[in-house]
């Protein structure tokens, strides 16, 4: 939900700085659309470790998701700080 709210923001942007923003919109759904798809893969392995008593530790997903709001983070600064304001 955080990362749609993201891309609602960066919408507000857009008259300000330009179609660069919509890389920013896109990103953000992408990274978000992409958690909802593995949310069950996720969750099946979660119930599966505790009935079995052998749960594993997931850190591709956390450093995947980690990764993705520092890109998107880095996107924004240079949005704000590089880009021209259009008016």
């Amino acid at each position: 939900m955080s990362l749609i709210a993201a891309a609602a923001v960066f919408l507000r942007w857009i008259p300000h700085h330009g179609w660069f923003v919509g890389t920013l919109v896109l990103s953000a759904i992408a990274t978000a659309f992409a958690i909802s798809l593995t949310h069950t893969r996720r969750f099946r392995r979660a119930v599966h470790g505790i009935n079995h008593d052998s749960m594993r530790s997931d850190a591709l997903s956390p450093a995947a998701i980690a990764a993705a709001v520092a890109v998107l983070a880095t996107l924004g600064i240079y949005t704000v700080l590089f880009l021209p304001l259009e008016h």
